[in-house]
Parts: C-alpha cells; structure tokens; sequence
C-alpha cells in the first residue's frame, strides 16, 4: 500500500513541470557557447531538464535513471516533441554509468546527486567528461551556517552530506574542477514548485484514504516535511554548482 500511495501522492506534481525549467534555464546560460555538445542527464525523471536541455541545444542528450515508469514518461515526451533524434533516455544506475571515458562535453545531475553523495559523484563522474568539460549539479544546501538543531537533526537522518553553498565550492575546487559559477534557488520557489503542491494534494488524499489508517500514517509523514519546510524554509534550499573539469 505504501507504495502505490506514495504514487498517488508525488505522481505528476508541478515540481516535474515548466516552472523549474526557468532554473535550467539560468544554469545552463552560465556555460559558454558548445557547438552541438553530447549532454549526459544523470537522474533525469520523467526528463523536463532533459527536454529542455534539447530545446536549448542541437546536441544529442542521454537521459538516465533507473525509475523506468519516469522513463516511460519521458520516451512519450520525446516522441511528441518530435526529438526521437537527437535524445535517448535510457534506464541505467547514477552507480554503473558504462560509457566511455571521455565522452560528454556536459553532465547535468538536477537533484539525484544526494543518492550516490556529493563528493563521490563529482570523482566519479569526472572520468565521463572530456577535457575542459562541465559538471551542472542541483543540490540541497544549508543556506546559512548554524541551523537550529531541529532542522539539523532532521536533514542529517535524510541526506546525511548537506553541506553549506561554500563548503561545496570547496569540494569542487578539490575535486578536479574549477567552479565557474553557482546559485541558490529563491527561498519561495521549493514552496512554489514542490511542497505548495504537495500539501494540496495531500488534503485530498486524506478524503479518499480517510477509512485507512496505514495511508493515513504515511500522508501524515509526508505532512511532517512540509511543515518542517514552513517552519524552516530560511535554512536551506538548494542550488545549482556550474563547475569545470580542469
């Protein structure tokens, strides 16, 4: 049950729509000029950042995870646009990316980084970028030093790596890389794009579950992070690292 309801809950919310592709947008803009680039999306999902890295480019993109429903969604997406030629969306892991070395001018990761860690991904998936290319990475973030020990306990027990914006500068800079640029995302958009929608939608799920009570617990977990994020949305958030292989 937990899962088809965590289905229900996260399926189609707008955080997967256009109004975070502005962000995409901005990131990309900070690369210089790349005639045609081989684009790896590690992460993509149902691939918004991946199509729209398409419409910003003529270079051919590769759309990875390992969520094929997500996939499925995405082969859809392409087909419409009519891009079937010039993007790919494959099921493979963050964790056994068999490519050759050498073979992308750009890997975008737009919030899938956490699940294999900041620092290794950026070790790891070094060896896939050809000389002088870029790493785009959208990452949590604590966006002030200090937090309050709730929101820290909190954060620790879900995504043990968060770091600070300059604490991960430094990891690039040590890393392999040189930072070219980064920026963290406005304070309301996660509320905007994400959790405005996933209160909503929870509301309406606890009409149709209202008769059973394992829904109910899992709803009222779902809950918990969004009033933790109403509580706490001045302490972190999340930002995009444009960096360079040096």
């Amino acid at each position: 049950m937990s899962r088809d309801i965590l289905s229900e809950i996260r399926d189609n919310l707008s955080a997967e729509g256009s109004g975070r592709t502005r962000y995409t947008r901005k990131a990309f803009r900070m690369l210089p000029g790349l005639e045609k680039p081989r684009i790896l999306d590690i992460g993509c999902g149902a691939g918004e950042p991946t199509l729209e890295l398409a419409r910003l480019t003529q270079g051919e993109i590769i759309g990875i995870d390992v969520d094929q429903p997500a996939l499925d969604r995405l082969k859809m997406k392409i087909e419409k646009a009519g891009l079937s030629g010039r993007v790919k969306a494959l099921n493979c892991s963050m964790f056994n990316l068999d490519f050759p070395v050498e073979s992308f001018d750009i890997l975008w990761s737009e919030g899938s980084i956490f699940n294999i860690g900041f620092e290794r991904g950026l070790k790891d998936w070094r060896r896939l970028l050809r000389p002088k290319g870029f790493l785009i990475v959208h990452e949590m973030v604590w966006l002030r030093p200090d937090p309050p020990k709730e929101i820290y306990d909190y954060w620790k027990r879900l995504y043990s790596g968060i770091c600070t914006v300059p604490e991960n500068v430094a990891q690039i800079a040590s890393s392999g890389y040189t930072p070219v640029g980064h920026f963290a995302l406005p304070e309301d958009a996660w509320w905007v794009l994400y959790f405005g929608p996933l209160e909503q939608r929870i509301r309406e799920l606890r009409v149709k579950y209202a008769d059973d009570s394992h829904a109910l617990q899992v709803l009222d977990k779902e809950q918990r992070e969004v009033d933790m994020h109403k509580k706490y949305y001045r302490w972190y958030g999340s930002a995009y690292f444009i960096m360079q292989k040096n």
